[in-house]
């Protein structure tokens, strides 16, 4: 039986081609999140998944689906026309792996074009689901495309980053609230 989240026979093959199952994970969690499908993204996580970035620090499926399905929803939302998400990098030996990841959107608080560059690192499980996953970007640089002169000013200080981590943390307890 295939690990959950791959279809039948994937993981035999993944195997047989010597591709790790890491691999297919994190190839598929891209290609799911460039379509905006938060549940094929959320499959590729293990239950007691953790998930940290410049906004979020998650743990566990109703968190990090939710912050997912609140993201893609969103996007969704302004229109796919802004939209646009190109991974490459990948990189993968099974236990832990990496991703280079660039997302073209508009953020919704401010309607301002980003292109936010994202490097990932991922652990996984013997199934070759997501245990952790960290996003590392450069904040002062997102900041800036984000907010404008706010970010221009203020975008180097903890004071604007604790900000938007707490707006995020806040968004997202209003949104899974509402599901």
């Amino acid at each position: 039986m295939s690990p959950p989240g791959l279809p039948e026979g994937e993981s035999r093959r993944a195997q047989h081609e010597g591709t790790p199952l890491s691999t297919q994970t994190i190839e598929r969690f891209y290609t799911a999140f460039a379509q905006l499908d938060h549940p094929a993204m959320q499959a590729c996580y293990a239950p007691g998944a953790t998930f940290r970035d410049e906004a979020f620090s998650l743990a566990g499926p109703a968190q990090i689906g939710g912050m997912w399905r609140m993201l893609c929803e969103a996007t969704k939302a302004k229109g796919m026309a802004h939209w646009k998400l190109e991974h490459s990098q990948v990189q993968s030996d099974g236990k832990t792996g990496s991703a280079h990841w660039d997302a073209h959107y508009l953020f919704s608080a401010t309607g301002r074009k980003v292109l936010n560059r994202i490097d990932a690192n991922f652990t996984f499980d013997q199934r070759g689901l997501i245990v952790e996953h960290v996003d590392r970007f450069d904040f002062y640089a997102w900041a800036r495309q984000a907010l404008g002169l706010p970010g221009l000013l203020l975008g180097w200080t903890p004071f604007l980053r604790k900000k938007v981590q707490a707006r995020a943390a806040t968004q997202l307890q209003r949104f899974l609230g509402k599901a």
